[in-house]
């Protein structure tokens, strides 16, 4: 039993390797970008739509207002960063049921880059939004003593962000495996049912605490009166 993806190495010339963490990284980021240009390579924009065109209409409403409840004042502006985030953390859930596959958020290095791509995409949106002198005098709100509190809360979340995900995805590969090794087989598939259902409530928590941080970043200065009207319509 390996403890991380890391450890299953599938070519290796020297100081150069390609392991399971990469090959499952690539290959589902590769699948991420063939399946969105397969589902909307015919959408109509005119009143008659297809079954699935409107299904997928009521997955990115839903989502859009589910982070506009967050506190995003433009959330269609973020749908994509915090989408991708929430595609990537489930898809890589759902695809355990493929026999030899490793999710790569069972690596602590997949899980530090995710979080690495919040801590760099909140400041970019709050800088774009607000500009930088506004978005760097945040920091020393409500008093310039606050300064170096606010720093240290930026990098500890995304250390928090990371082990979080890393902790919560690799404990149950260890659990499952060790529950094959002593149980019967019925209890630990009823276990990757369960597995299935947990990563996916990772995936959305992952997604929403980013939301949250983008939402505290955009929100340094009051919005303008038709930023708010673009997002109520």
């Amino acid at each position: 039993m390996h403890l991380s993806p890391d450890d299953v190495i599938f070519w290796q010339y020297g100081f150069f390797k390609i392991n399971a963490t990469i090959a499952f990284t690539w290959a589902l980021m590769l699948f991420l970008a063939l399946g969105s240009k397969l589902v909307t390579r015919r959408l109509s924009r005119g009143l008659e739509r297809s079954g699935w065109q409107n299904l997928l209409e009521i997955i990115v409403t839903g989502i859009t207002t589910q982070l506009g409840e967050v506190g995003l004042l433009q959330p269609r502006k973020y749908l994509g960063f915090v989408g991708t985030l929430f595609l990537f953390v489930a898809s890589a859930t759902l695809f355990t049921i493929v026999p030899g596959y490793e999710p790569p958020t069972g690596s602590l290095s997949t899980t530090t880059a995710l979080a690495i791509c919040v801590f760099i995409a909140v400041p970019l949106f709050g800088i774009a939004d607000c500009g930088l002198g506004e978005y760097l005098r945040a920091y020393t709100k409500p008093t310039f003593i606050m300064l170096p509190f606010n720093i240290v809360s930026e990098l500890s979340r995304t250390l928090a962000l990371a082990a979080r995900l890393f902790g919560n995805m690799m404990s149950g590969t260890m659990i499952l495996a060790i529950l094959l090794t002593i149980t019967p087989f019925l209890f630990p598939i009823a276990l990757s049912a369960l597995g299935l259902l947990t990563g996916m409530v990772q995936a959305y928590i992952f997604s929403i605490l980013a939301a949250v941080y983008i939402a505290a970043a955009t929100r340094s200065r009051p919005p303008a009166p038709d930023s708010i009207s673009d997002s109520t319509t």
